[in-house]
């Protein structure tokens, strides 16, 4: 019998057998996604023996144009192709990279010193480094071993606190760092830090902030910035990690540590801030939360998952990243400001206002709002479809 469409003349065959070969085929699938693998698992061999990156922009253009273009005459969305398949190179990429595929064979492992280890994201630091054949020492308060004597023995020595304390740690570790090591940070401000670990030590200095958290599936793709603070004549350091973070498939941002909290008055103080203020509207009106998601638009409930994602998050934490940025009165000001300006506004229905401001806001984006549309776009779609 064939497996197309049923002619009206075939008798209908019946849910529980159609569900049956359904399965039936996902798990032939399955197979083939495991055949994939497979062959990735050479691809990273090959690369790590011939030194060819991973990505290959070009490679997942035509790639992508191709699955594209088969799907149309077998009558397959070539809009869902597509974010099937962009999913699959990712998940190659990321099979790559943890396969070791852009770590040079002849690498040195180093002695990595983690202070902080037992934290979410010096332990997520300490997995990326242990992956790539690096030994990882772990000093916390919990531990056996001190900060000083990580230290001590440590070729890189990573502080991983919390923000508040990091300067304090840093100050009391740093003699004990070698003069021939790399002292890094990982905290999200990053010029008291940086000039902390200059003062305290006479190693190579490195300010490194991760632009994600800790829980993430992936390595793959994320960024992280790097804001060198004293490099030595023939220092290899900074090189060694562009290379260790690159292999983990990491997208490494070079700045001073002044642009970065710069910019971080905005990427982090501004839309953190913004986020409170409206989880704390939401909490003074005693609006049931619950009851609105029944009505809730794609929109609003993208809207609601990132406003309770924070709340659901260490108070302390943004506490710390508000509280230390010395842009945040200004950058709170800002928002004061313009909330007060939109409520003039909304409030004496002035819709010829509310037009000009929204081509001012239009205006200053510009083409990203492009961008804008096309991504949010597949964000929501897949948002509704595991509602």
């Amino acid at each position: 019998m064939p497996d197309g469409p049923e002619t009206p003349s075939t008798p209908a065959r019946p849910l529980a057998v159609l569900r049956a070969m359904i399965d039936s085929v996902d798990h032939e699938i399955l197979q083939l996604f495991a055949r994939r693998n497979g062959l990735v698992s050479e691809v990273a061999a090959f690369k790590r023996t011939t030194g060819k990156a991973i990505r290959d922009f070009q490679r997942e253009k035509e790639l992508l144009e191709d699955r594209r273009n088969r799907a149309v005459p077998l009558g397959l969305s070539p809009e869902v192709i597509e974010s099937i398949w962009r999913l699959t190179l990712w998940a190659s990429r990321d099979r790559q990279a943890a396969l070791k595929a852009e770590v040079p064979e002849n690498i040195e492992p180093k002695t990595i010193a983690i202070i902080g280890g037992h934290g979410e994201m010096g332990a997520c630091i300490a997995t990326m480094f242990a992956d790539l054949g690096h030994a990882v020492m772990i000093a916390d308060v919990d531990t056996q071993l001190t900060n000083e004597e990580a230290a001590k023995h440590a070729d890189v020595v990573v502080v991983s606190v919390p923000i508040d304390a990091t300067e304090a740690v840093i100050r009391a570790i740093g003699p004990h760092v070698r003069s021939d090591a790399l002292f890094m940070d990982l905290t999200s401000i990053k010029a008291a830090p940086v000039q902390a670990m200059i003062d305290s030590s006479e190693a190579t200095v490195i300010g490194v902030h991760p632009l994600f958290g800790p829980t993430v599936h992936s390595l793959q793709g994320q960024r992280i910035v790097l804001t060198p603070g004293r490099l030595k004549d023939n220092d290899q350091w900074l090189p060694w990690l562009r290379t260790m973070l690159h292999a983990r498939g990491l997208n490494a941002l070079e700045t001073t540590p002044e642009s970065h909290d710069e910019a971080m008055a905005i990427v982090q103080v501004l839309t953190h801030f913004s986020t409170e203020v409206l989880g704390r509207t939401l909490a003074n009106l005693d609006i049931a939360v619950d009851e609105t998601l029944e009505f809730t638009s794609p929109v609003y409930l993208m809207d609601m998952l990132l406003t309770a994602r924070h709340f659901a998050q260490s108070p302390d934490l943004y506490a710390s990243i508000q509280m230390h940025n010395p842009r945040t009165g200004e950058v709170a000001d800002a928002f004061v400001d313009a909330a007060t300006e939109m409520r003039g506004i909304a409030t004496s229905k002035d819709r010829e206002a509310f037009c000009e401001v929204f081509e001012d806001v239009r205006r200053l984006f510009g083409p990203f709002t492009e961008q804008a549309l096309e991504q949010s776009s597949f964000l929501i779609d897949r948002l509704v479809e595991r509602a």
